[in-house]
């Protein structure tokens, strides 16, 4: 379903987009123009950032999976940056409510990958929610943002995203 909305949305803006639903850190994929454009990863992860509307995850999760899924997200994270074209845009992001698999994911990779910097989103991107920004330019949502008098309808569910340039 979430491929289903995605293809949709970008019929729907017009964008003529290859998408491809696989395990990525074993595709073998490519295609001619030496590298993608582009890269969504929108790693697994704990799902943290989800728990006002799907309590279940605080009792779901344990200290390991944490460990888990970094390990995983790295795969992701590497595989992307070998797949992404010198001036591609790989985009990063989780449910997450924790640091490691979010900043600290983007910090180890930016150390390891020398080709790869931040390309910080800016506050006209975001319409005004600038708290939502951290220092480096990276998203961070909180439960905590847009706040509401009736906190049944209020706050944000815990988001990280990333945008990156391979060099």
């Amino acid at each position: 379903p979430r491929m289903a909305r995605l293809r949709d949305n970008l019929a729907r803006l017009g964008l003529e987009v290859d998408t491809v639903v696989t395990d990525a850190t074993e595709w073998q994929g490519g295609n001619s123009k030496g590298g993608f454009d582009g890269i969504l990863v929108d790693a697994p992860c704990t799902s943290t950032g989800t728990i006002r509307r799907h309590p279940d995850v605080a009792w779901l999760r344990q200290e390991a999976d944490i460990a888990a899924l970094t390990a995983l997200q790295k795969r992701l994270l590497q595989k992307a940056v070998a797949l992404l074209r010198p001036g591609g845009t790989l985009v990063y992001c989780t449910c997450s409510l924790e640091p490691e698999e979010g900043e600290q994911a983007i910090s180890a990779l930016l150390a390891a990958e020398p080709a790869v910097r931040r390309a910080p989103i800016g506050a006209g991107e975001v319409a005004g929610l600038t708290g939502i920004l951290t220092a480096e330019g990276d998203l961070r949502t909180l439960p905590c943002h847009l706040p509401h008098p009736d906190p049944r309808l209020g706050g944000l569910d815990g988001f990280y995203a990333a945008r990156l340039v391979k060099s």
